[in-house]
């Protein structure tokens, strides 16, 4: 720890901002993986189940977590995966092998059933592409029977199949992680920044005015990294809008103060692919700017050192929606992952989409039991806090805050914050993390231009038992709860942030 007191400040003013938030930031990500699908969004029979056999229980609490674009159907199950499998009369569609997650595929679910469960919760899809095992032809296939309106082979089969109207889905992924050896299809820089420029231009032909997202580095660890970016954008620079980035954190060895800091990798990624994408638009002499597809990033125990939601391992080989990285988060993993948003909000300027890796059972903040209940793990409530309140404008938050060293990330705030102004209405939103796993940090936050004159509501997530989670047998142990001692008065703002906290703080 350093020697200066114990105490947090920074300045807020409306002419110091950062960026206006791109809804897409608070998206999703739904993969063929385990049972994010079956018995997760998709249980024919379930007691809530519509028509469709989406969960009523499940689609509840999607849409109260706000999130808005949704990616879809991978992640590494993409890389192997024949679009035409998920569409047509379901009694007609073929069981597959899933190479990526060793699994048996039935394809019950496919296009359609994920348009109207994007369109249920009131989202976006965001469509990858196969461009592991597959390539220009299949991509632009797939483009036209989702949205090409009639009078093709494709289009009319969509219809056929009972879609008259078009999907028009607008923001594509040009692949998956094929910078990595364990993806099928793994591909070098050159390789994949060739294929994905030749893709991209195909399917501008049909559409010109479509996003794409070209595969970035799969983690800031890679050894490829930065060096794949500059290669893939070489290629493609003109061609797509988007480049991806991957990141995944987890306590490594009892060492909570790193997995804390955790944010602090995730800022330092963000800024150098960043820089990255800006010295390669340099050397084009382009006057273009690509921005950040964020489009998987979470808490995952990938050394299944976390508790799981059933206590259950991973399923037998080519088994049909095993139970597959079920991860059951902890107080301290929903305070690391409320980190993780502010770091997301922090670079509003250059991060328009960004995927919560994933929506249900996997690894996500919504569980559910097979004809059974569903309920919120406790990464759910930044989330949805985050979403509900993160609307507006990032403003620049530049604080002054204790110290401590880390073993992974070294020296860093204990105080993590932003805050977001809506415009219409003048409210603002501080969002911050107390690091310190001990201690409360007292805050202090100096408004300038800004009409406000009380606390909403300041909300926080915190426990004395720091690995306390939710669980189907008692799905409401850990909720928010109210901070204390939280005041507006003068044009100041003073708070004490409980140890180890996600807080959410709305003036107005």
């Amino acid at each position: 720890m350093s020697d200066a007191p114990h105490s947090a400040r920074f300045t807020l003013d409306p002419d110091f901002a950062v960026s206006a938030v791109d809804p897409r930031l608070f998206g999703s990500f739904v993969e063929h993986l385990g049972r994010c699908v079956y018995t997760g969004i998709y249980e024919p029979g379930h007691p809530t189940a519509d028509e469709a056999g989406l969960r009523g229980d499940v689609l509840d609490l999607i849409r109260e977590l706000g999130v808005t674009a949704l990616r879809y159907p991978g992640g590494n199950f993409v890389s192997g995966y024949k679009w035409e499998d998920g569409v047509g009369p379901k009694d007609q569609r073929p069981r597959r092998l899933d190479l990526a997650w060793r699994s048996t595929e039935t394809n019950q679910f496919g296009l359609s059933e994920f348009v109207d469960f994007v369109r249920k919760v009131g989202g976006e899809p965001m469509l990858a592409i196969n461009l592991g095992t597959r390539g220009v032809a299949e991509a632009i296939e797939l483009q036209e029977y989702a949205n090409h309106p009639g009078g093709t082979e494709l289009s009319e089969r969509r219809i056929a199949h009972g879609d008259k109207d078009p999907f028009g889905i607008r923001l594509w992924c040009l692949g998956n992680e094929l910078d990595g050896p364990w993806q099928t299809g793994h591909k070098t820089a050159d390789e994949y920044g060739r294929l994905a420029a030749e893709t991209a231009r195909a399917m501008r032909q049909i559409d010109p005015d479509l996003e794409l997202v070209a595969c970035g580095s799969s983690g800031q660890k890679m050894a490829t990294f930065a060096e794949w970016e500059a290669s893939v954008l070489t290629h493609s620079y003109d061609l797509v809008d988007h480049i991806s980035l991957h990141a995944y954190y987890q306590e490594h060895d009892g060492d909570r103060d790193s997995f804390l800091a955790s944010a602090a990798d995730t800022e330092s990624f963000i800024e150098n692919v960043v820089a990255t994408c800006d010295h390669i638009g340099a050397r084009l002499k382009s006057k273009k700017r690509i921005n950040l597809s964020f489009d998987e990033w979470n808490v995952w125990y990938q050394d299944g050192s976390a508790p799981t939601l059933s206590g259950e391992g991973r399923g037998e080989d080519w088994a049909e929606a095993p139970r597959l990285l079920e991860d059951n988060y902890s107080v301290t993993d929903a305070v690391v992952f409320g980190s993780l948003l502010i770091a997301l909000l922090r670079h509003a300027d250059r991060v328009k989409v960004a995927c919560l890796a994933q929506l249900v059972n996997v690894i996500a903040p919504i569980a559910t039991e097979p004809g059974g209940a569903a309920w919120r793990q406790t990464t759910f409530y930044p989330f949805a806090q985050a979403s509900a309140h993160g609307r507006g404008t990032v403003l620049d938050v530049r604080p002054e805050s204790p110290t401590h060293t880390t073993a992974r990330h070294g020296e860093v705030d204990l105080l993590h914050a932003t805050a977001v102004r809506d415009e219409e209405t003048g409210t603002v939103t501080v969002f911050a993390v107390n690091r310190d796993q001990t201690r409360p940090l007292p805050l202090e936050v100096t408004l300038h231009g800004l009409d406000l004159t009380r606390v909403v509501e300041h909300s926080v997530l915190s426990d004395a038992d720091p690995d306390a989670r939710n669980t189907a047998a008692e799905p409401d142990r850990v909720t928010p709860h109210d901070g204390v001692r939280t005041d507006l008065a003068g044009g100041v703002l003073t708070a004490a942030l409980e140890p180890l906290s996600w807080n959410v703080i709305r003036l107005a």
